[in-house]
């Protein structure tokens, strides 16, 4: 089970939108351009300029924006023809991007709970990119783009966003979630391993 699975209703609370925004001509890669723009800005603003934690609420209210954003420039590309080549690399490349960005400015908050507390975000990043290259893959097998869980991008943005509204009212990291990465990082690592044996099996010659 993933948050992923929620996704068709949510498209479908946007479609009014997306009607309206095609009608005046925005694309599905500006969009998608816009929505990495605004997450590489957030992230290193936060982790470089080290903001007070009030600042830190900004990271649950932008990853519910950057789902609607996502869901937007697919339905732009996918139901009002603008899909293209451009887009398919844009749509992968600019996730990884934004995801790297987005968890970065944890790394502080975790390296001050253990000595490899900064580690573990920067491991939870390169796996997390993994595993969307591991779904972006599928099609390349002949299978669908995978997108199975348990710890997707969407279910990413709710731990992120969780921690960031944590840490915007102020209460301090406790010491038990110094485990939350490790954990995260298997999850994520468990997700690779799923995306790629779903692949293959859906691929596999009947």
């Amino acid at each position: 089970m993933s948050i992923y699975q929620l996704k068709p209703r949510f498209q479908a609370l946007l479609r009014p939108l997306v009607r309206r925004l095609a009608a005046a001509g925005v694309t599905a890669n500006q969009v998608t351009v816009a929505a990495c723009a605004i997450s590489v800005a957030l992230g290193l603003w936060l982790f470089f300029a080290e903001p007070s934690p009030d600042a830190f609420a900004l990271v649950p209210l932008w990853m519910f924006l950057r789902m609607a954003f996502n869901a937007v420039d697919g339905m732009l590309a996918r139901e009002h023809g603008q899909q293209s080549r451009l887009g398919a690399f844009l749509n992968e490349l600019t996730d990884v991007l934004s995801d790297a960005a987005l968890y970065l400015p944890f790394a502080t908050y975790f390296a001050a709970l253990s000595p490899h507390g900064g580690f573990w975000v920067g491991a939870v990043i390169v796996l997390a990119g993994l595993s969307e290259f591991a779904g972006a893959l599928g099609p390349s097998v002949g299978a669908s783009r995978r997108y199975d869980g348990p710890m997707g991008k969407s279910d990413r943005a709710f731990v992120f966003g969780a921690l960031g509204l944590y840490i915007a009212l102020g209460g301090p990291l406790p010491d038990w979630t110094a485990a939350l990465m490790p954990l995260m990082a298997a999850l994520v690592g468990w997700t690779t391993v799923r995306r790629v044996r779903a692949a293959l099996a859906e691929a596999a010659p009947r």
